[in-house]
């Protein structure tokens, strides 16, 4: 695959930039390379893995031959390894038919390795995870599919798919059916742990355990109940979830997006110590700051929506980017800046523009990196958010988008910016 041209997304890349704020002329002379191109589709995932091995060489992405439908069943996506020093090249790895066009198939590098990525398939009548080591071309298969990965390189934790799915399309997995959707509250699934080495599995909480959990003193086992969004911390030490439930079954495509409540849990790596670090019922995006804080955009009880940071295991909360950051987005921590610069985006904007920013904490500093417009066909499960990540050296952002008409890959060097 040949290097697409550069596009500029400075004021003259027409992406809506004006030259008069500071925080513009701070952005100038930035570029989004284009690290894949047509007639497929390409794009990564989620924000909060890592899509660049250590080195900086090489970056994973998905590709397919289709867009604006919910996938089906027969659908396989390819998972491939571009080259970044060999202008671009893709470099095929395998496919998956688990996958959704928010999270992927989880497909990322194993924390701490150079060699080994991970993704989720199906085979048969289950979901699985697939280990393939890079340069040895040896692979493996993990019996459960895995969700977020300790960044210990240990262990994953995972939740059923299928229930996902069920009770938010476009998160889960089509093909194999809930084989409890008929049950609001099942105690067969919920969370659990896989070793990434054996795939030996534990169960750690159940989804029963969950919903007989009272909230804000009220009885909510009554409803349909499933589990989402898992983060492990970064000491590995503890486990991060949204428990969600709605008080009744999807009729329409518009209740999958709304219509239910959240609440962020902690605990242990082995389900104990169990913790309600977000009770308001509005936690979104988040990510772990350190062994102790989590970053997320919720409303707190009694207090403004906005980026907020909580301390585990208290009740103590501090508002980050009140001025700034006021709209939801997918926030995470440029690595190598001790925490103090988050990249984040946001959703379109009235003009179907997306701006994709960095945000200096210590001085209150916000640097627009772009803004880039989602063709108005990019909308409800098949949308394509920017998910920005940093690669690990934290001088490069790589990110999703539609602004030349279809989903690829793009990267912006950020490092004289931040300082890597």
């Amino acid at each position: 695959m040949k290097r697409r041209d550069f596009i500029k997304t400075s004021a003259l890349a027409g992406f809506g930039l004006s030259m008069g704020p500071s925080w513009i002329k701070a952005a100038e002379g930035l570029e989004a390379v284009a690290i894949t191109q047509g007639p497929k589709a390409h794009w990564f995932g989620y924000y909060d893995k890592f899509q660049v091995d250590p080195s900086g060489r090489f970056a994973l992405g998905c590709e397919v031959g289709f867009e604006g439908r919910s996938p089906e069943a027969p659908d396989r996506l390819g998972i491939g390894l571009i080259d970044l020093e060999e202008d671009n090249k893709w470099i095929p790895l395998g496919s998956s038919k688990a996958w959704g066009w928010q999270q992927s198939c989880m497909l990322q590098w194993i924390p701490g390795s150079d060699e080994e990525v991970i993704w989720n398939d199906r085979e048969g009548d289950r979901h699985i995870s697939r280990v393939v080591n890079i340069k040895t071309g040896e692979k493996r298969i993990l019996p459960e599919p895995i969700y977020a990965l300790a960044p210990n390189g240990k262990f994953a934790i995972g939740t059923a798919f299928n229930r996902i799915q069920n009770l938010r399309p476009g998160y889960g997995y089509v093909g194999i059916p809930d084989p409890f959707q008929s049950v609001k509250a099942p105690e067969e699934i919920g969370l659990y742990k896989i070793d990434l080495r054996s795939g030996e599995k534990q169960m750690l909480l159940t989804i029963a355990e969950l919903a007989s959990l009272p909230h804000l003193d009220k009885d909510v086992s009554d409803n349909w109940h499933w589990f989402n969004h898992l983060l492990v911390s970064p000491d590995s030490k503890r486990l991060l979830f949204l428990h969600r439930w709605r008080p009744e079954i999807l009729e329409t495509q518009v209740m999958a997006r709304t219509g239910f409540v959240t609440r962020m849990i902690t605990c242990d790596e082995n389900g104990k110590d169990l913790y309600v670090a977000d009770p308001s019922g509005n936690s979104s995006h988040f990510v772990w700051r350190d062994p102790r804080h989590i970053f997320v955009w919720t409303k707190p009880i009694d207090k403004e929506a906005g980026f907020w940071l909580l301390e585990d295991k208290t009740e103590n909360t501090r508002l980050i980017g009140g001025e700034t950051m006021t709209t939801n987005g997918h926030n995470t921590y440029v690595p190598h800046t001790d925490n103090e610069w988050v990249l984040n985006d946001t959703y379109p904007d009235k003009e179907r523009k997306i701006t994709l920013y960095l945000y200096h904490i210590p001085t209150q500093r916000q640097v627009v990196l772009g803004r880039f417009y989602s063709p108005e066909s990019y909308f409800g499960e098949w949308r394509c958010d920017l998910h920005p990540r940093c690669d690990q050296q934290g001088k490069r952002v790589f990110f999703d988008s539609t602004h030349e008409g279809m989903r690829q890959m793009y990267y912006m060097d950020i490092s004289r910016i931040v300082g890597n």
